[in-house]
């Protein structure tokens, strides 16, 4: 695999050039609802229990119950031992479960114990799996390792999609987030995916692009298409539009589905329903209104 280096300077410039662009009525209310479809909601706590996942799935299928022309989530993204559950609520809806598997979010467990995880958050019904990358084998430079073991989580994954999260806070350089994004691509990902969350920095808007140039180059030179998750530290419903701006002139409008493309930010949601309900009644909620789960 040839590496790439990146200009930082030119990728931040760039990046922060979306910022500027203005949107404005019936585009903003498209970008808002279609930002709320491309969302997953996440639970992932020590203290994580059935009735919370249970409203984050009511949730996640309806975002505001005063409102009922707003699309539904695109997933609720769980450990495994809530992916049962998760498939029991969301039965004859249209949101996804997704599970972390591989030891979120530390990655350091044995080959064997990741793909067993996988294996069982997949036998339980996960539509996909979220998988984190051995962050040391790639900073020492065994690069083979980390690829085959992505192969290895694929073939484990049955029919869920994987998607590969390379926890670009702790690569320190866009050099190594350009080179990872490339690896997990060439070893099967569905999705490629900033962080666990559990991190800072986690996704900023430079280092995203770096991975949808990434996937672009790939599928100019290959036909298939990747998907692209940032996911903690995007709050705002105006972050959420750059990011879509971002996506539309780097990777066209072909990315802009739920398929391939998605937000890993819980908090985001209750943002994107506030400014909804404005767009939509002219009136803005407090934040007492909206549900936090």
């Amino acid at each position: 695999m040839r590496a790439r280096t990146v200009d930082r300077i030119a990728a931040d410039a760039r990046a922060a050039s979306f910022t500027r662009r203005s949107i404005k009525k019936e585009s903003k209310l498209a970008g808002l609802k279609l930002a709320l479809s491309m969302l997953d909601l996440t639970t992932l706590e020590g203290k994580d229990t059935p009735e919370k996942l249970r409203a984050l799935c009511r949730k996640a299928q309806r975002p505001a119950e005063d409102l009922a022309d707003l699309p539904h989530c695109a997933a609720v993204c769980v450990y495994p031992t809530f992916v049962a559950l998760a498939k029991e609520e969301l039965q004859g809806s249209r949101v996804k479960v997704a599970s972390v598997a591989t030891a979120f979010p530390s990655g350091q467990s044995p080959l064997a114990v990741r793909l067993a995880e996988t294996r069982a958050a997949a036998d339980a019904g996960a539509d996909e799996i979220d998988m984190v990358i051995q962050r040391g084998a790639f900073l020492a430079g065994d690069y083979e390792t980390v690829a085959d073991e992505i192969e290895a989580v694929k073939a484990n994954c049955g029919s869920a999609r994987l998607k590969v999260i390379l926890e670009t806070g702790e690569l320190e350089t866009y050099d190594l987030v350009r080179r990872a994004s490339d690896l997990a691509i060439e070893a099967g990902a569905d999705f490629i995916k900033t962080s666990t969350g559990k991190v800072a920095p986690a996704a900023t808007m430079g280092v995203t692009l770096v991975m949808l140039e990434a996937v672009r180059d790939h599928f100019l030179a290959t036909g298939r298409k990747v998907g692209v998750k940032p996911a903690g530290g995007i709050r705002t419903a105006k972050q959420a539009l750059h990011y879509l701006v971002m996506v539309k002139e780097t990777l066209g409008d072909a990315w802009l589905t739920p398929d391939l493309f998605r937000f890993g930010a819980s908090a985001l949601a209750n943002d994107l329903v506030m400014q909804l309900r404005k767009e939509l009644t002219g009136r803005y909620a407090a934040s007492y209104d909206v549900t936090e789960s």
